[in-house]
């Protein structure tokens, strides 16, 4: 599966548009990773905690909308977004979409 956030395929030519896919998940802060996110606001650097769980998260939506293409019958996902927003105090959704299309 192609997957890209271009709205085509560079080489290649989209001769079937299948719609919109999407994928998201919703993911709630871990108390060991607020631990160390609050001893890293007094000392500073990244929040390596934080940085996996936002990394796996992104992951899994990505799966989510290859999964939905392949059930469409696409061979790409084009135009690809990521999103991402607060659902709850300490969780958060990564939402992405994009267009499935059967390129050649």
């Amino acid at each position: 599966m192609l997957i890209s956030n271009l709205e085509l395929v560079p080489g290649k030519k989209v001769i079937k548009h299948l719609g919109l896919v999407q994928g998201s998940t919703v993911r709630a802060k871990h108390v060991g990773r607020d631990i160390m996110a609050g001893l890293k606001n007094v000392f500073g650097g990244e929040l390596k905690g934080y940085t996996e769980l936002l990394e796996d998260s992104r992951k899994e939506a990505l799966a989510r909308i290859e999964q939905q293409a392949e059930a469409l019958g696409a061979n790409a996902v084009i135009n690809v977004r990521f999103s991402t927003s607060s659902v709850a105090q300490g969780a958060s959704e990564i939402f992405v979409y994009g267009s499935a299309v059967i390129v050649e």
